[in-house]
């Protein structure tokens, strides 16, 4: 079809003229951009350049539907309430990227359900942290208020740092529609996780990175953190849910664990509870490398729950772990595991020294499907396990063979340095990061085994970077060109 050229409408003189005058008609604003600065006022601003307001959460009340607040660089003490259904889409975004710190000795970043519903709000290109010290738990908090008042929220392209109590972001109370896309995680506190998905409902996690350097945020390291994301449910039938569902956790890169010997990467399940705490959970695309001294269980653990799909993923590197590559049981009151679904990942240890596959006690597992994934362990055998029900032999389409995939040893943590305007590694932006970590590590060199080899049955239609997949697709995270 051919461009029509539609010309311009033309208004009479008389008309312009009172525009001119009068600014435009009553109910359309004259701008849908509006501004957030540290020297705004919430009293005398009006949103505009000049005369910005001070807070987001008034800003947020002020706007028109539709509209985006830009916040101007520099540091906001004190919490941000997401309080607004914007049925247009609402989006805050830093000016400058990441360049606007929220800071906080509480929560930094709440959106609570039995307070005010909130629904269409975009979350955009921060720098969120507790205060150092902080004695109040989570920094980052969505709470759906039992009844789904909180839903379609998408937090992106923030740096997300620095619990000093609790958890980093926390999903739960069943919120409803909530993506995470193109974060940088790294250092939660005590027991407990980057992320909580907790009686959930359609949350998608992607993009992000995720790690731990405690001594990089002049913090000691004891080693006693969680997982960097879990999806369960905590509170049984007392909200919309029973059971976290339909989540997805695709094409995040995860690496230098500084946890537990106890916890993993992504964990299915954590509270020993009598109904499945999570299904309908797919894990795809993901690349996981091991790049710390420190012994993580397993990158991957599902606890009773059903219906787990862990596909065409890559761990890669010396974790160490207990289990290098998965552990699946059940704990307490919960029921076996059902339907734990396993294809098209890479297991490879490039140094030779894993000792133990997976962890899967008899009896703790209904049913699984362990099918066309790869295993390396260095040239040294794959080690098996009487004791296990599970092992790489069960897998009967199972190559075991080198990826030409390069060690991720010296990775490093790719920080945020607010000083320099850069991450640790030279990039100026997360997504930056996220390429570099994925095209160096998740990338097999020509030749690999990986190269047309997964069942594309059970493929997904992308790999890590967003790349559609050919009719014959790669093993593991990367599609190789």
């Amino acid at each position: 079809m051919n461009a029509k050229t539609v010309p311009a409408r033309v208004l009479p003189f008389a008309l312009i003229g009172l525009l001119a005058l009068t600014g435009p008609p009553p109910g359309r604003s004259q701008s849908t951009t509006y501004y957030v600065a540290t020297y705004g006022s919430d009293t005398t601003g009006d949103g505009s350049l000049m005369k910005p307001w001070a807070t987001i959460e008034h800003a947020l009340g002020a706007i028109p539907d539709g509209s985006t607040i830009l916040v101007r660089p520099g540091t906001y003490n004190g919490r941000v309430r997401l309080q607004r259904v914007c049925t247009l889409g609402c989006t805050i975004r830093a000016e400058v990227p990441y360049q606007a710190a929220l800071r906080n000795n509480d929560q930094v970043v709440t959106s609570f359900g039995n307070t005010s519903p909130a629904a269409g709000i975009t979350f955009d290109g921060f720098d969120i942290a507790h205060v150092p010290g902080t004695r109040n738990p989570i920094v980052f908090h969505i709470d759906g208020g039992g009844n789904k008042a909180v839903h379609d929220i998408v937090i992106q392209n923030n740096v997300i740092h620095d619990s000093f109590d609790n958890d980093l972001l926390k999903i739960n109370n069943s919120a409803v529609n909530i993506t995470v896309q193109g974060n940088m995680f790294y250092n939660q506190t005590g027991s407990d996780e980057h992320m909580d998905i907790n009686s959930e409902e359609f949350v998608t996690v992607q993009d992000n990175v995720f790690f731990n350097d405690f001594e990089g945020s002049g913090r000691v390291n004891d080693s006693s953190t969680s997982s960097f994301i879990v999806i369960k449910d905590s509170n049984g039938s007392r909200d919309a849910y029973l059971g976290s569902r339909n989540i997805t956790v695709r094409r995040n890169v995860f690496l230098h664990w500084e946890g537990t010997t106890g916890h993993n990467f992504v964990l299915c399940g954590e509270d020993g509870t009598r109904n499945f705490e999570a299904f309908s959970v797919l894990i795809e695309n993901n690349l996981m490398l091991g790049n710390s001294p420190f012994t993580m269980r397993a990158p991957f653990g599902v606890k009773g729950c059903k219906d787990v799909t862990f596909r065409n993923n890559t761990v890669s590197g010396d974790l160490p772990a207990v289990s290098y590559a998965f552990r699946l049981n059940d704990e307490k009151q919960n029921p076996p595991n059902q339907n734990i679904l396993m294809y098209n990942n890479v297991w490879a240890d490039p140094t030779g020294t894993m000792n133990d596959f997976d962890d899967t006690p008899f009896g703790q597992t209904a049913s699984y499907v362990l099918s066309n994934n790869l295993y390396w362990n260095g040239g040294a055998a794959i080690p098996t396990d009487a004791t296990d029900m599970i092992n790489y032999t069960d897998d009967p389409a199972r190559r075991v063979a080198d990826p030409l995939l390069t060690n991720p040893a010296p990775a490093g943590t790719p920080r945020w340095n607010p000083a320099t305007g850069t991450f640790a590694d030279g990039s100026t932006t997360i997504r930056q990061v996220f390429l570099r970590l994925a095209d160096t590590y998740g990338n097999a060199a020509a030749g690999s085994p990986l190269i047309d080899n997964a069942d594309a049955a059970h493929a997904p239609a992308d790999d890590i970077r967003g790349s559609a997949r050919s009719a014959r697709p790669d093993i593991g995270c990367y599609e190789i060109q």
